[in-house]
């Protein structure tokens, strides 16, 4: 599945909420970059801006949108880093349970890599599309 499909995939399925999400800017997207001192791939980039507010299953991911709350992703790297040891070299794109599903801070790869509770974990998809094929929908239907 290419990353076009994915986010149309995703699109599909997105479910109406009492308060939905809105896409970030890409102003809010550099800021949160900026932030993190983190380089987002361009798969990343691209989902938080065309399909960062899809809601759909029990995964939610992390928004970069300044009214982000509990899904912040800044909030949720610091978290991450500060108390489960998250190497800087990651950082995550989203929170399940306790554990984080996360990327490469250098930006040169989108593949994502889970963190467990526990620490380094073997799991992992080649990129960003196969992640949300596999866990995000693949777990949620």
């Amino acid at each position: 599945m290419t990353l076009t499909d994915a986010l149309a995939a995703l699109r599909m399925r997105s479910e109406p909420v009492p308060m939905p999400l809105r896409l970030p800017t890409l102003a809010e997207v550099d800021a949160a970059e900026v932030e993190l001192g983190v380089h987002f791939h361009s798969d990343y980039r691209r989902f938080l801006l065309e399909a960062g507010d899809v809601v759909f299953g029990t995964l939610e991911p992390a928004q970069v949108t300044p009214d982000a709350e509990r899904l912040s992703l800044v909030d949720m790297t610091h978290d991450a880093r500060e108390f489960m040891d998250l190497p800087k070299r990651l950082f995550p794109i989203c929170e399940d349970n306790g554990d984080y599903y996360c990327m490469r801070a250098s930006g040169k790869s989108s593949e994502v890599i889970y963190w467990s509770h526990d620490g380094a974990s073997d799991e992992r998809w080649d990129d960003l599309a196969a992640w949300i094929e596999m866990v995000w929908i693949g777990e949620s239907e």
